[in-house]
């Protein structure tokens, strides 16, 4: 095994599950009858039904073009993630594709274990021009060294309420952090709540963190030095947790609420806003109370504290979110992985996965097609202010140390209260964390 590749993934194991042996990937030669490529995917815990016969058609679709049979694992949460590159890059063995979030390229191409892509390989699948520019942004560190092939793109957004802004006489959404707050304030009253979040999600807390702390204008990391422990990082903590705990906008059992389950409680309509959304939400809205009633706007894009972004601050509307598909170095499938890319990524079934799940296409033809839709106006303009989240390998530990933030203190919320000083020492041992990761990383 490559020293470097250890030293990559040593961050990893201090934070991953117990490690089992992933399967697949040494099916024997290329292509064809008898042979079976292993794909990894997050699990679709919002659309789980729909999810599995999307799974089944596309690999009857995929046997009907190569003979060969897919079959599919599913992670859960970052950790796991995590822990399944690196578990195979470890043992050389395992997926064949991946599809991991925008986020965790940085780690995955730090391993050095999945194949870079040059006209050949783009070749395989299409060429690089058919897709959205913009979904390219965090492929690879650079434009020569390229790993990750765009599958979906999933611009955060918030949706709204329409009747209940209109009741409390606010005649448009919030376009800074403290604004929001006001006027979760004067939608909070009886069984009716300003904000729905998710606090006990795997993906969403770390989020809201970043965002703020990169509107007020720190990038959470300056080259090799982690900037957590900065008062922006606190004021956003502060803010997030607050929204439960201080201003009692949010409905208490939000501590245990994952994202599906804030979605199904803005559906009821009883909430003015639902945070951190995006198109993958539209089937679930349309199919409840609030059908009819609701509409995308961006996420506040003025830190907490602050009337106007600060000089330095940067307009981040959303992450550079989505997912994006490597190829296994180790796999002997190689050629079966990039017929599987190029099926999926076609633009035929592009559209066909946005219509089940809502994720944007990353195809270009097919995400022009969505162009004139108005509904997804914010989205659209969301995509175009997303930044990108910092290409280094030591970025997946990162998100994960501020993610245990919010984990940790989910006791405390659930009491309704959360000191400075608990919310400070997190954010040291999340700085701690973050800079050892840092250290460590290529």
């Amino acid at each position: 095994m490559n020293p470097k590749k250890l030293t990559a993934l040593a961050g990893v194991a201090a934070l991953a599950l117990a490690l089992a042996a992933c399967g697949g990937g040494d099916e024997g030669g290329e292509g064809g009858a008898g042979k079976t490529l292993n794909v990894l995917i997050a699990a679709n815990t919002q659309y789980p039904d729909e999810f599995a016969a999307w799974q089944k058609d596309v690999s009857a679709k995929f046997k009907a073009r190569t003979g060969a049979e897919v079959k599919f694992e599913t992670f859960a949460s970052a950790n796991d993630e995590l822990t399944k590159i690196q578990t195979s890059v470890v043992s050389g063995s395992g997926p064949d594709v991946y599809a991991v979030g925008t986020t965790f390229t940085p780690t995955a191409y730090s391993t050095g274990a999945f194949v870079k892509l040059g006209d050949e390989e783009w070749n395989k699948i299409g060429g690089k021009d058919k897709f959205n520019p913009a979904t390219l942004g965090i492929s690879g560190p650079d434009e020569q060294n390229q790993v990750g092939i765009p599958w979906v793109s999933r611009p955060f957004v918030m949706a709204y309420n329409t009747d209940m802004l209109k009741a409390a006489g606010i005649d448009k959404p919030a376009t800074t952090w403290d604004e929001l707050g006001q006027q979760a304030k004067q939608m909070t009253k009886g069984d009716e709540f300003g904000l729905a979040i998710a606090y006990k999600d795997n993906f969403d807390p770390w989020k809201f963190v970043w965002g703020m702390s990169v509107q007020a204008g720190n990038p959470l990391v300056d080259g090799k030095t982690a900037k957590l422990q900065d008062p922006t990082v606190q004021k956003a903590y502060d803010t997030y947790f607050g929204w439960l705990t201080r201003d009692k906008v949010v409905d208490p059992a939000a501590v245990g609420w994952t994202n599906p389950q804030a979605v199904a409680a803005f559906a009821k309509g009883k909430t003015g806003y639902f945070m951190l959304t995006t198109p993958t939400a539209i089937n679930s809205l349309e199919q409840g109370a609030v059908k009819g009633k609701w509409k995308f706007a961006l996420l506040p894009t003025v830190p907490p504290g602050a009337t106007t972004r600060p000089a330095d601050g940067v307009e981040a509307a959303s992450i550079l979110s989505g997912d994006n598909l490597l190829v296994a170095d180790y796999s002997k499938n190689k050629d079966l992985a990039f017929e599987y890319v190029k099926l999926v990524t076609d633009q035929e079934t592009q559209l066909d996965y946005y219509k089940k799940f809502g994720n944007l296409p990353a195809n270009a033809a097919a995400l022009q097609t969505l162009a004139s839709d108005p509904q997804l106006g914010p989205v659209t303009e969301a995509a175009q202010k997303s930044v990108a989240t910092p290409f280094t390998g030591a970025w997946g530990d990162i998100q994960l140390a501020l993610t245990n933030v919010a984990v940790q203190s989910l006791p405390d919320l659930g009491k309704g209260s959360i000191s400075t000083q608990q919310i400070d020492s997190r954010i040291a041992d999340a700085q701690k964390a973050a800079q050892t990761a840092l250290d460590r990383a290529k």
